[in-house]
């Protein structure tokens, strides 16, 4: 019998699993009738893991020992806390992948090893390699990492075999993509794809946050004191954005949010769609802005688009269909579940890897430029960090690109290679990826080639090989970028850590942060790497801005000469905020 492989949507608000039987893809029930897995982790009173919807539920009296969003940290050095303990954004991924595997295991009656998981198109290098971490863990063989809107594709081709060109608008809880997909001879193609892995949902429930703080403030009564206050404005914001979906007015009502001076304080308030959506509207720009440049990413035209698929459950808001349709001149197609299409493409991969009858073959892209950096003439002065892209965005993946270089110097004997993921034409405006020495060159002339070479695979992980064209000798690395993966030995404890969780074999509580030393040393090479970046970007910011960013740059310094690293956290967060919109 074949071994079943799952698919998996990896959610930042909610996440799902599907397999496909009998040449159909069924989406596994969480609970009967609900197949959908809220991605939260908690910890309950006695300290056992709870996930899903009993983690949810508890996190409007204990947001301190509950984790939601996960996703938006994946691929960072953050650590989080869980009761008495610290974790990375892979582990906390990790647990919700474990209930999703003992979900489907329950569901087949048979254990499950292999999966299939979805990530945001514009996710980095760093973040897909963190969800194949985070699988890893879980005690999965990642078969394949695929984008959530070439996922959302795939499903809608099971059912429709027309030859045309499809916009897929993906709005999820925390991310947002958007992908031209052709569809022909049973072949499903990303043309291009563009979008911003820290737009979503979420953000439009933030939005009302403030609307309703802002209420309490002018009533005197400040509920950002309190993070149980807190907690239960979030969920009441969540659920009033739900409601406005389906109603024009909806009533915000929470008694007993606060005690100001010994008198209850209740929050009652009504929010009007239109004042909702007026208060969205910025983001909605953002997104029409992202399709045109798909769109021109594939080389096409709205004229050339047939039809529109809407992918996630923020996609139900309905200014979002308006906007859509009057600035394409298209009918957006409803038919797709928006929350369960991911899952169900992922399922279809999946089955298509196990050998399942399944009818579309899978095309996918690179949505970043990658590339190195070398020494040109800017202004007619030297400038050794120009940026040299290799493989450019919107390639078919896998693929193997190189470029050749040459050494500057007589009797070079060593090269510096970089690594950098971005579109900017200055290198170190772009992401750096990995860097690594290639030594002992031959003691020749300069104008020694060296030949660089980037392949991509599937999965969005890529490997680097720099070779010594005349004489064969080459270094070569993964990426591997410290800030963002484990080291040797640690995925192995990682899934240690998360194994007891379910075997209950020790305590959660008890069990102290691992390499604690090392998590420090990262931080403090994050921030460093930060405060290099903002001072390149000062002369692009406003006046206040530039202000911001010198204060936190000196409160960063000040912290990494006192080794003070609890000092470190909330400055490099703030900068590191100013920096991500000041680039956008």
């Amino acid at each position: 019998m074949t071994e079943k492989i799952i698919g998996i949507d990896l959610g930042t608000t909610n996440s799902e699993v599907a397999v496909v039987e009998n040449g159909r893809v069924t989406v596994i029930d969480i609970t009967p009738g609900h197949p959908i897995l809220p991605s939260f982790v908690g910890l309950a009173d006695d300290g056992s893991i709870l996930v899903g919807e009993p983690a949810k539920n508890q996190y409007v009296l204990y947001p301190e020992r509950t984790i939601k969003s996960i996703k938006r940290r994946m691929g960072s050095a953050d650590r989080v806390e869980l009761g008495n303990t610290s974790y990375s954004p892979q582990e906390i991924s990790a647990i919700i992948l474990r209930q999703l595997k003992s979900i489907a295991e329950t569901y087949l009656g048979e254990s499950v090893h292999k999966a299939v998981i979805t990530v945001p198109a514009y996710f980095s290098d760093a973040q897909r390699q963190a969800t194949r971490e985070a699988g890893e863990i879980a005690g999965l063989e990642v078969m394949r990492i695929i984008n959530e809107p070439t996922a959302a594709a795939l499903s809608y081709e099971a059912n429709h075999q027309d030859h045309k060109k499809v916009l897929v608008y993906d709005l999820g809880g925390g991310t947002f993509d958007v992908s031209v997909v052709g569809i022909q001879d049973n072949v499903v193609e990303v043309l291009a794809s563009h979008g911003n892995n820290h737009l979503g949902g979420d953000d439009f429930d933030a939005k009302i946050v403030a609307r309703l703080v802002e209420h309490l403030q002018k009533q005197g009564a400040d509920p950002t004191t309190s993070r149980k206050a807190m907690a239960r404005i979030t969920r009441a914001a969540e659920n009033a954005k739900i409601a406005l979906s389906d109603q024009p007015y909806v009533r915000i009502e929470e008694e007993y949010l606060l005690d100001k001076a010994g008198t209850p304080v209740n929050l009652s308030l009504e929010l009007a769609r239109h004042d909702y959506e007026a208060m969205i509207h910025g983001y909605i720009d953002e997104t029409l802005e992202a399709v045109h440049i798909a769109l021109k990413g594939a080389h096409l035209t709205v004229s050339d688009i047939d039809e529109v698929l809407l992918v996630g459950g923020a996609t139900r808001t309905p200014v979002i269909t308006e906007r859509l349709e009057a600035d394409l001149s298209l009918t957006v197609r409803a038919e797709v579940n928006p929350d369960l299409c991911v899952a169900a493409g992922a399922a279809i991969q999946a089955g298509m890897l196990a050998g399942e009858s399944v009818s579309a073959v899978l095309v996918d892209i690179t949505p970043y430029t990658f590339g190195t950096s070398a020494l040109s003439d800017r202004n007619g002065i030297p400038y050794p960090f120009t940026y040299v892209p290799i493989i450019h965005k919107n390639t078919p993946i896998p693929v193997t690109k190189s470029e050749v270089f040459y050494t500057v110097m007589d009797h070079q004997e060593a090269v510096k290679v970089d690594i950098y993921q971005g579109e900017d034409a200055d290198a170190l405006n772009n992401i750096e990826l990995g860097e690594f020495m290639v030594e002992n060159l031959s003691k020749v002339p300069s104008g020694n080639p060296i030949v660089l070479q980037l392949s991509l695979d599937l999965n969005g992980i890529m490997n680097v090989t720099a070779r010594e064209k005349n004489t064969g000798l080459e270094k070569s690395i993964t990426i591997n970028n410290v800030l963002t993966r484990f080291q040797e030995g640690e995925l192995q404890t990682a899934r240690d850590r998360v194994d007891a969780l379910f075997a209950g074999e020790e305590n959660f509580l008890a069990k102290p942060a691992a390499n604690a030393a090392a998590s420090d040393h990262q931080l403090t090479v994050q921030a460093q790497a930060l405060v290099e970046k903002a001072e390149r970007l000062l002369d692009r910011a406003a006046a206040d801005d530039r202000e911001e960013m010198i204060n936190l740059m000196e409160s960063i310094k000040d912290a990494l000469s006192e080794e003070d690293i609890d000092a470190l956290a909330e400055p490099v967060a703030a900068l590191s905020d100013i920096l991500f919109y000041l680039e956008s």
